[in-house]
């Protein structure tokens, strides 16, 4: 922890400072040779170390407790391998579900660690892929808008659409007041906004709904039918995914949990003003 937490610890407990720091030190390490025995439910998400570098490092969630089981330096598949072999087959084989995004190298790792785990396709990563979709038309209409010849349809239409961006992505049962109107404002001057809208948010009713697997695939094979125009991209995206999306009906897990916790890292690196040793971050995160 900071130099002002191990100072304000010490003097409350007629210790030194250097006492302190050991202490916290020998707790990191026994948090990292501990192994997750009751991990049933696994999220491999990452957090970017420094934002807008790419450098990434993987966290991996016990999602049913709501905890984090190691932070690694990197996402490369041999880092995580090595950690979760670390583990021992005590371990894994008691693994049932492991929820990821929708990057490949994630799902070849699961089937090789875990074949018998059901690797599950994170439902918020799948909608971001509908909301980044969306939200590209929404930038397309504004472009293409500037080409029209009548000013008093131009401004009509550029009104609706400014400042439309939440209004169209977020949630609809969230939206407040003034983001209501303002989505009905964009339905009304871009109905091609409007038709996507209400597919995305039938999209996203499926998931809310309980059913089986089974069931879940028939719903979104009937909303491809009717979507696919409107979000091709998506429907490229779903066929390559589809049983890992479906897997959800099954274990019901995301990395909500996963997202909740990056943010609770970002505020560790904040609060620290960064970190130039990956290892003291590593021990603030598993001490945290």
């Amino acid at each position: 922890y900071t130099t002002l937490f191990r100072s304000t610890v010490a003097e409350n407990n007629d210790v030194s400072a250097e006492e302190i720091e050991t202490m916290l030190k020998d707790k990191a390490k026994e948090l990292k040779s501990e192994k997750p025995l009751q991990l049933k439910k696994l999220g491999i998400d990452e957090i970017a170390l420094v934002k807008g570098q790419g450098n990434y490092c993987a966290v991996l969630v016990d999602l049913e407790r709501s905890k984090v089981i190691d932070i690694l330096s990197d996402r490369s598949m041999e880092k995580i391998m090595e950690v979760m072999m670390s583990w021992g087959e005590e371990v894994l084989e008691k693994i049932e579900y492991v929820s990821i995004d929708l990057w490949k190298p994630y799902k070849s790792l699961v089937n090789k660690l875990i074949p018998n785990a059901q690797v599950v396709a994170d439902r918020f990563h799948v909608m971001k892929q509908i909301n980044e979709e969306l939200d590209r038309q929404r930038k397309t209409q504004r472009r293409e808008i500037q080409a029209e010849k009548s000013q008093k349809k131009k401004e009509k239409i550029l009104s609706g659409l400014n400042k439309s961006k939440y209004a169209l992505l977020k949630n609809e049962c969230n939206l407040n007041e003034k983001q209501q109107s303002k989505l009905k404002q964009v339905k009304s001057v871009c109905p091609i906004l409007g038709k996507m809208h209400e597919f995305k948010e039938q999209f996203r009713e499926i998931f809310e709904e309980k059913q089986t697997g089974l069931s879940g695939l028939l719903k979104i094979s009937d909303w491809l039918k009717e979507a696919v125009t409107y979000y091709p991209e998506t429907k490229k995206m779903i066929r390559r995914w589809i049983g890992e999306i479906i897997s959800y009906f099954d274990g019901r897990i995301t990395n909500g949990v996963v997202e909740g916790i990056n943010n609770k890292l970002k505020l560790i690196k904040r609060s620290a003003y960064g970190f130039r040793n990956f290892n003291n971050f590593r021990t603030r995160v598993l001490l945290s």
